[in-house]
């Protein structure tokens, strides 16, 4: 069976055959994937999985408790908001945003951080110089002030929150990618390719960057739990998503004047940011495992 298969395409096999190998010896990284793997198809699905539209109104039913403690409503699982929202509802659809926005952020963190930590790396010189001193002075700050301060002046609302975001998740991309470049622009298969007359960008983005994938799709993974975390605590601090957007952080905000007599408008979406950053650090453990060879256990 296997002879059948063209050489090319039996090695991918064989290399996709060893990651997975690798991966699954990490029990958490696959129980995180499982995780993040159902709370995409519930993103995706949300129309159909959610039981009420995410802004309908109930009058009759507000600051209901969930299913298990007196007083519910049966229609209500896991109670309603302070409007008479379903919070499973809310919760459904603010998967879309929390996941949508993790993603889209450490594309365009990665995306940026890439192109500038190649030009750095493989230029050297004062755009080196430029680049990494402009980088150091984005670390010195904290991020999450420097995101606010971005966003103020940008102006509150979720687009503005995730470029703000992009740009403080950016330094970590444009260093990594620098870091492995300056390790490969010396190396054999390098000389040769430029030698035979590849040109700068050819050997950056051809040559070069295939060979650095693996850091950066680890870094890439953290990063979007840090994105989703970022998100949320600007969406709290009223910066990012605003009402009545089914955002987690934006529904933490809304409900932090009712903790103390409905505790469960506050719980149910920390919990859901908790269990997906968790799910997608222990999975980032299983890609680290499985993409670094030197800590591939034999």
């Amino acid at each position: 069976m296997t002879d059948s298969v063209p050489a090319p395409r039996r090695a991918e096999l064989e290399v996709l055959v060893e990651f997975w190998y690798y991966f699954s010896e990490n029990r958490g990284a696959v129980v995180g994937l499982a995780v993040l793997v159902a709370m995409v198809l519930v993103a995706i699905f949300a129309p159909f999985v959610a039981p009420f539209d995410p802004d309908e109104q109930f009058r009759d039913a507000f600051l209901k408790p969930p299913f298990f403690q007196e007083g519910s409503d049966p229609r209500f699982i896991l109670g309603t908001d302070a409007v008479g929202r379903d919070l499973l509802s809310r919760l459904i659809f603010g998967a879309r945003f929390s996941l949508f926005i993790g993603a889209a952020v450490s594309v365009l963190a990665l995306s940026a951080g890439i192109v500038l930590g190649l030009l750095s790396g493989f230029l050297r010189g004062p755009v080196e110089t430029v680049i990494m001193r402009v980088m150091d002075v984005i670390l010195a700050f904290p991020s999450l002030l420097l995101a606010l301060v971005l966003v103020a002046i940008l102006g509150p609302g979720l687009v503005n929150a995730m470029i703000a975001i992009a740009v403080v998740l950016q330094p970590h991309f444009v260093r990594l990618t620098r870091a492995a470049v300056l390790s490969e622009r010396n190396r054999d298969y390098v000389t040769a390719a430029r030698v035979a007359g590849a040109g700068p960008l050819r050997l950056m983005f051809s040559t070069i960057l295939p060979n650095c994938t693996a850091p950066l799709i680890v870094q890439a993974t953290l990063s979007f739990s840090n994105a989703i975390l970022d998100v949320a605590a600007l969406g709290f601090l009223g910066m990012g998503a605003q009402p009545p957007t089914p955002e987690w952080g934006t529904m933490l905000a809304e409900a932090r004047e009712f903790i103390l007599r409905a505790w469960w408008v506050v719980t149910f979406p920390g919990l859901a940011i908790l269990i997906t950053v968790l799910a997608i650090n222990v999975m980032g453990d299983g890609l680290r495992d499985a993409l670094d060879p030197k800590l591939k256990r034999s």
